[in-house]
């Protein structure tokens, strides 16, 4: 195992005393593991809490900032953070309004968030929940009881940092949320596996000349194995599953995302190849982001997201944000 690094049992610490270096805007408390705004937003927003197992940068950290998260709460690699910490997240950033959770379909993840609202409701604040489940490849995994919760969760932050923001109220965040969930899905694939740090080797054996379809954000393997293929090949097996669960017609917003370990100019090869197949089939790609987002460590391969957009979904993403992993608008 080649990695930066100095003690396995340190990196998450280590990572975020550099990441409180780098991102003065941002305030990092090494004994939670929360990550939250420098400056909070105005006294009657609502605010908006994720974070779930490391390994996934820019997620969820990378998106605390204005637009997006108000808090983030990091668990050890691919490791669901405790109850207390994403209690203590949710206390932290309480403006008045209520705090939406944003929880990727993990049990684990589900469970301690689920105990933390309780909690957090125990001491007055009023907690709304969305269960993010867009992946289409498996129904349950490893890690799940249903879909995984993979890509969707990027631009869901984005959408409902947005309606936070703008100062709608905790319902309409809620009812948001979960219309955003219901209208997007994710499918991913590997070229190689990836190597947790307190492993020291790769979670399973990806012989050269094979490729994992359908795989999720934590190594686990995907709904099957079969020999590499050309690029125009993978978008396929990206996209029909996507529009075989999901009348997507119409505009859209697609992400193709690194998964860690492949370089943009492959990013980028992989996007023309299915932004053209979803042109055919009569999604109109509307907005668009193609880079590293949702990540597994040091995974090679990609994974394609697309939710269905109108009107009021175009205009949240067009919102200014200004976070370490995401950044655009004035």
């Amino acid at each position: 195992m080649k990695k930066l690094i100095n003690n396995p049992a340190d990196v998450l610490v280590e990572s975020l005393r550099g990441v409180a270096l780098a991102h003065p805007e941002l305030s990092v408390d090494l004994e939670t593991h929360v990550i939250t705004r420098s400056t909070p937003k105005a006294e009657g927003k609502v605010a908006i809490v994720s974070g779930g197992g490391s390994g996934h940068e820019p997620l969820h950290g990378g998106y605390v900032g204005v637009g997006m998260l108000d808090a983030a709460v990091a668990g050890e690699v691919f490791t669901s953070p405790t109850p207390d910490r994403v209690q203590a997240a949710t206390k932290a950033v309480d403006r008045g309004a209520g705090v939406l959770h944003i929880v990727k379909n993990y049990t684990g993840d589900v469970l301690n968030f689920e105990m933390a609202a309780e909690l957090a409701s125990m001491e007055g604040i009023d907690v709304g929940t969305v269960i993010v489940d867009d992946d289409v490849a498996v129904q349950d995994s490893l890690y799940t009881a249903g879909r995984r919760g993979v890509g969707l969760t990027v631009l869901l932050e984005k959408l409902v940092g947005a309606a936070a923001e703008e100062g709608q109220d905790l319902d309409a965040v809620v009812a948001l949320a979960t219309r955003i969930n219901g209208q997007g899905r994710s499918m991913g694939m590997a070229l190689t596996s990836c190597t947790v740090p307190a492993a020291g080797k790769p979670t399973f054996d990806l012989p050269e000349d094979q490729m994992e379809i359908g795989i999720g954000i934590h190594g686990e393997p995907g709904r099957h194995r079969e020999p590499l293929a050309p690029a125009s090949e993978i978008a396929r097996q990206l996209v029909e599953p996507i529009l075989a669960d999901l009348d997507a017609a119409g505009p859209a917003i697609v992400m193709l995302n690194g998964m860690g370990g492949s370089p943009l100019i492959e990013l980028y090869l992989m996007y023309g190849e299915v932004a053209a197949l979803l042109e055919q089939a009569g999604v109109q790609i509307a907005r668009n982001l193609v880079g590293d987002y949702i990540t597994s460590l040091d995974m090679a391969g990609c994974s394609l997201t697309v939710l269905k957009a109108d009107d009021e979904l175009l205009r949240m993403w067009d919102a200014p944000v200004n976070t370490p992993g995401l950044r655009w608008g004035a």
